[in-house]
């Protein structure tokens, strides 16, 4: 299950984020406060993370330049302010895409999914698959560069 945090200091819209994405089948945190939210988000393990931009303690300018320093976690900002220095800042300082306020709640979910599957497959293709060649029991893993006989791996020295 993917897990969510939301740090927004509205507390209801915070509460109508997590109970549309809850339908959805994540699981959602909320923090209401920048620097709070921001220590969270570096000590857990978040799928994806939901911003405010106007936030106490530290802006969500601020936690998203700190989080996109330290972690590779896909960000939707979440604001009133709707001018495009805003969303230019929010974008060039880290997030993936960039929300105004008022929202449709189904397009917030749809975004969240399309952001998580494209980062899905993203991880996906980076992993590096083993280049592996078998026949009649002897198996060579050359990414690894071990080679097993019969199921036993065989160790030689040079």
């Amino acid at each position: 299950m993917s897990r969510i945090l939301i740090i927004e200091d509205e507390l209801s819209i915070a509460d109508l984020e997590r109970d549309y994405l809850e339908l959805n089948d994540f699981e959602v945190e909320i923090e209401t406060n920048g620097a709070k939210g921001l220590d969270k988000a570096l000590e857990n393990d978040y799928s994806l993370i939901l911003l405010d931009l106007m936030l106490p303690g530290i802006d969500g300018y601020q936690v998203c330049r700190e989080v996109r320093a330290k972690a590779n976690v896909p960000i939707i900002m979440l604001s009133a302010k709707g001018e495009i220095f805003d969303k230019v800042l929010g974008l060039e300082l880290g997030a993936d895409d960039y929300i105004t306020k008022p929202f449709s709640p189904s397009e917030l979910v749809a975004r969240v999914k399309a952001h998580l599957n494209r980062y899905q497959r993203l991880v996906n293709n980076q992993m590096e698959v083993n280049d592996i060649i078998e026949i009649r029991g002897l198996k060579i893993d050359k990414t690894a560069r071990r080679v097993y006989l019969n199921g036993e791996e065989k160790v030689f020295t040079t």
